[in-house]
């Protein structure tokens, strides 16, 4: 069986994403039924690996974790995952943002203003409106600054 979606005309970012992620549930559903996995599964799987890692109180960036998940082609790949991550409480997708340290303004689970909330949380500190990436961003090789 083949999935396909058609969207013509314009259609809101909101909409699009309702409508990705009614085509993976359906993608998932077969897969399942099926036993198979399809790539896509695989590559979040290794970008859900990456972003389990990141600790509190840090971030990391998109490119970042596509780069440590396989391929640094991959950032908006990680965006797409994070989007329709499956496990919010295990998978602190709200730790990633982008280069400039700014937060997602699509954050799935709230909104940005979540987003900022939960970093806060974990005691990342905002200067106008973006994220001190000098003194937040994860260095996984160990070397803090």
């Amino acid at each position: 069986m083949k999935l396909c979606l058609h969207l013509h005309g314009n259609i809101s970012k909101n909409d699009y994403f309702k409508n990705v992620e009614y085509m993976q549930r359906q993608r998932q559903m077969l897969n399942k039924k099926n036993g198979e996995k399809t790539v896509e599964d695989t590559v979040f799987e290794k970008i859900y690996k990456v972003v389990r890692k990141i600790p509190r109180g840090k971030v990391a960036t998109y490119g970042q974790i596509a780069a440590l998940a396989g391929n640094p082609r991959w950032a908006r790949v990680v965006g797409y995952a994070l989007h329709v991550n499956p496990d919010p409480s295990e998978i602190p997708c709200y730790r990633v943002v982008n280069r400039q340290g700014k937060v997602s303004e699509a954050f799935a689970f709230g909104g940005e203003n979540m987003q900022i909330q939960l970093l806060s949380a974990d005691g990342v500190e905002f200067v106008d409106g973006h994220v001190n990436m000098e003194k937040y961003l994860w260095r996984p090789d160990g070397d803090e600054k």
